[in-house]
C-alpha cells in the first residue's frame, strides 16, 4: 500500500438522485457561509441546485433561543429541479433551539446530524425543552449525535487562538463532514479559506474542514457516502448565481444595450441592499451608484438621472416603495423612463424584514395618486431576475414611463446554476433621443407607443416645460381645462394599455382548455411548475399559466382563462392577483393564500389542485 494510504477498506457508495440538506444553528455560527460553500462546492461538482436561505432580521439575536436561529437548505440533483425542496433528507443543527425550529421538517427516517456537545441543560431550557429530545426523535429519524465543539478544538490545538475564536471554526468541521459524505470537492473552498484569512485563523479554518472530511471517512457512525450524478444540461459557461446578483447584471447589461450611461440611486433597505452593492462594483461600464439619505431621495435622485438622460433605476423593499410613490407619480406626469425595484418582504411596517411575501402587487399598480398607471413585470427564478431587467429599460424608454420590477425576498437570496449568456448574442435596442433641434418638437408623440422622444435637457431649440402640474399636450403650457384634463388622463392609460403590443402571448403549460389551470407570477414560478408537474403524474389533468406582465395583462390572458371551468391562484399574500382578475376579466378564481413569510411548498399546492380536480 502506497504511502499515505489508509489501511481501513474504502466504504461503499451510493448514487442518488437528489438530496436536500439544511444547516441550521445560530445566527453567529456562520450557517449562511456554511450553505453558501456548499452551494459553490455543489455547482462545481456540476449538479442542478436550488437554495432557500432563512435567517433573522437582527444583527445577532439571543444566543441558544429560536428567535436566532439561522438556516441555510440546498437541494442538488441529477436531474432538472425547481425548489429547495418540501423536507430536507438531511438536518444538520449545531444547537437545541436549532433542532426545535427545523426538526419536523426533516423527512421520516432522514438523517440528523447534531453537535451533541451544545445539548446542556441550560440550552435545552433556552430552547424550550422539558427534557433531552433524543430518545424520542431516535424513533422518527437516524440520529448521529458528534461532539463537534471538542473535535473542532482538538482539531486547532497548538495554534494561538482564543477559545471563542477557535469555536468560530466548527461550523467548518460540519461542512467538512457533508463534503465527505455526498462526494463534493472541497479545492474551491480551501483556496477561498488561505484567501480570506491569514495566520493561524487560516489555518484553524483548513484543518477543521479536514478534520471533518476525514471524521467521515474514518468514523464507524457513517458506513457508506454518496454521490449525485452530474446533471445533463444544455452545454454552455454557467455560474451559481443569486437573484440580486442577477438584477444587477441585468443593469448592466441593458446600459450595454442602449448604449447609455446608468444611474443607480438607492437607500440600503432589506432585502434589497446587495443590487447597490453589486452595481457599485461596475463604475468600468459607466455605471454611477448613489446611496441616498432616504427612500425619497433616493428615487428623486433618480427621476432627475432620467430627465438628464441617464438610464435610471432605483431599488427599494415594500416600506421604502411606499415613500418613493410621489416621486414615482411625478415621473408617470413628465414621462420619464426609469426602473424602480421593489424586493418584497413580509410586512406590513417593518414586518419581517427577511422573510419573503408577493403582498406589493395592488400597491405598486394603484398606490399612487390619481389615475397614475405604470408597467409591473415580476421575474420567475432568480437567472430571470437578469432579464427582466432588460425588459423593463426595453419597456421603459420605448414608452416613456417608469416601471416597476417586482421582485421578492426567496428570489433575492435563492440561487441557482445560470447559462451565462452571449453578450454579442443579446439584442440592441435604439433610444429615441434628441440633441438636434431641427423639424422636431419636444411633445411630439410616436404615433404606435405615444411616447415623446427623450429631449437633452440644455440643448438650444430642445426647450419645454416640463413639471408636475398638468400641461396641454403639443405646447407644454399650464392648463386647468377639464377637457384637457380628461385627453392627458386618457391619453396615458392608453399609452399603458399599448405596451401589451410588446408583450408575448401567454403560453399555456399543458392542455388548452379544461377543469382547471393553475395561474401564478413571481418567485412561485418553481413550486407550482413542480405541484402541476406532480399532480399530471398522478393521473390528475391540470395546466399552468405564469405571468411575468402583471400591468397590462398579455393581451390574450382573458381569452385563456375562459377556457377552464376553475382557476386557481396561488400567491404569498392575501388574494390580491385573484382581484385583479376577477376585476378584469370576470374570471372565477380562487385563492389559494400563504403570509407565513416561506415560500410555497410543492405539497401545499399538489394537494389543493388534487381537491379541485378530484
Amino acid at each position: 500500500m502506497g504511502k499515505g494510504k489508509s489501511s481501513e477498506p474504502e466504504k461503499p457508495v451510493e448514487e442518488l438522485e437528489r438530496v436536500a440538506i439544511r444547516f441550521a444553528g445560530d445566527s453567529g455560527d456562520g450557517m449562511q457561509l456554511t450553505g453558501t460553500k456548499f452551494t459553490e462546492s455543489t455547482a462545481l461538482a456540476g449538479n442542478d441546485l436550488s437554495t432557500l436561505p432563512d435567517f433573522p432580521a437582527e444583527i445577532r439575536a439571543p444566543a441558544g433561543t429560536l428567535a436566532g436561529v439561522s438556516g441555510f437548505q440546498i437541494h442538488f440533483s441529477s436531474v432538472d429541479i425547481r425548489t429547495p425542496a418540501d423536507q430536507p433528507d438531511v438536518l444538520v443543527v449545531m444547537n437545541p433551539a436549532a433542532l426545535r425550529a427545523n426538526v419536523n421538517d426533516l423527512k421520516p427516517q432522514g438523517m440528523l446530524v447534531l453537535n451533541s456537545d451544545s445539548f446542556t441543560k441550560r440550552n435545552l431550557e433556552r430552547a424550550g425543552y422539558d427534557g433531552d429530545p433524543l430518545p424520542d426523535l431516535e424513533e422518527r429519524y437516524r440520529v448521529v449525535p458528534i461532539p463537534l465543539s471538542t473535535l473542532n478544538r482538538e482539531a486547532v490545538q497548538g495554534l494561538s487562538l482564543t477559545q471563542r475564536e477557535a469555536d468560530r471554526s466548527k461550523n467548518f468541521f460540519a461542512l467538512g463532514l457533508m463534503y465527505w459524505l455526498y462526494n463534493r470537492p472541497r479545492d474551491s473552498t480551501e483556496a477561498w479559506i488561505s484567501k480570506r484569512f491569514r495566520g493561524d485563523v487560516c489555518e484553524a479554518n483548513l484543518r477543521v474542514l479536514r478534520a471533518g472530511y476525514h471524521f467521515g471517512e474514518t468514523s464507524e457512525l457513517f458506513p457508506v457516502s454518496f454521490v449525485v450524478p452530474r446533471a445533463k444540461i444544455e452545454p454552455g459557461r454557467y455560474r451559481n448565481i443569486t437573484g440580486n446578483t442577477a438584477l444587477a447584471w441585468g443593469v448592466v447589461a441593458a446600459g450595454i444595450q442602449m448604449g447609455r450611461p446608468v444611474f443607480m440611486g438607492a437607500y440600503p433597505i432589506t432585502p434589497a441592499t446587495d443590487v447597490l452593492h453589486e452595481l457599485a462594483r461596475y463604475r468600468h461600464f459607466g455605471i454611477k451608484t448613489f446611496q441616498a439619505e432616504d427612500e425619497i431621495a433616493a428615487v428623486s435622485s433618480t427621476v432627475g438621472a432620467a430627465y438628464a438622460g441617464e438610464l435610471a433605476i432605483t431599488t427599494t423593499s415594500g416600506p421604502g416603495m411606499l415613500l418613493k410613490q410621489e416621486a414615482l407619480n411625478l415621473a408617470v406626469m413628465v414621462e420619464l423612463p426609469l426602473v424602480v425595484v421593489d424586493v418584497q418582504r413580509a410586512g406590513p411596517s417593518t414586518g419581517m424584514p427577511t422573510k419573503t411575501e408577493q403582498a406589493d402587487l395592488l400597491m405598486v399598480i394603484h398606490g399612487r395618486s390619481s389615475d397614475s398607471p405604470m408597467p409591473v413585470l415580476a421575474p420567475s427564478t432568480p437567472g430571470d431576475c437578469f432579464h427582466i431587467m432588460l425588459e423593463a429599460f426595453r419597456i421603459a424608454v420605448k414608452y416613456m414611463t417608469p416601471v416597476c420590477v417586482l421582485s421578492d425576498g426567496y428570489l433575492a437570496n435563492s440561487s441557482e446554476p445560470w447559462l451565462i449568456p452571449d453578450v454579442d448574442a443579446l439584442p440592441r435596442h435604439s433610444v429615441e433621443y434628441r440633441t438636434d433641434p431641427e423639424g422636431f418638437l419636444p411633445y411630439m408623440r410616436n404615433p404606435e407607443t405615444l411616447a415623446r422622444p427623450w429631449a437633452t435637457p440644455g440643448t438650444p431649440g430642445l426647450e419645454h416645460r416640463i413639471g408636475g402640474i398638468e400641461k396641454e399636450d403639443g405646447t407644454g403650457n399650464v392648463s386647468y381645462m377639464p377637457a384637457n384634463h380628461a385627453r392627458m388622463t386618457q391619453l396615458r392609460a392608453e399609452k399603458l394599455a399599448r405596451v401589451a403590443q410588446d408583450i408575448a402571448p401567454v403560453e399555456v403549460d399543458g392542455p388548452n382548455r379544461g377543469k382547471l389551470v393553475v395561474v401564478g407570477w413571481g418567485g412561485t414560478c418553481g413550486a407550482l411548475t413542480a405541484a402541476v408537474e406532480q399532480a399530471r403524474e398522478r393521473g390528475f389533468q391540470v395546466s399552468r399559466v405564469h405571468l411575468r406582465h402583471l400591468n397590462p395583462f398579455p393581451a390574450n390572458l382573458g381569452e385563456v382563462l375562459s377556457r377552464f371551468e376553475r382557476i386557481l391562484v396561488p400567491e404569498l399574500n392575501t388574494g390580491q392577483l385573484s382581484r385583479l382578475l376577477r376585476a378584469e376579466y370576470l374570471a372565477p378564481c380562487e385563492s389559494l393564500c400563504k403570509i407565513e413569510g416561506q415560500p410555497f411548498k410543492v405539497a401545499e399546492v399538489r394537494e389543493r389542485i388534487e381537491e379541485i380536480v378530484s
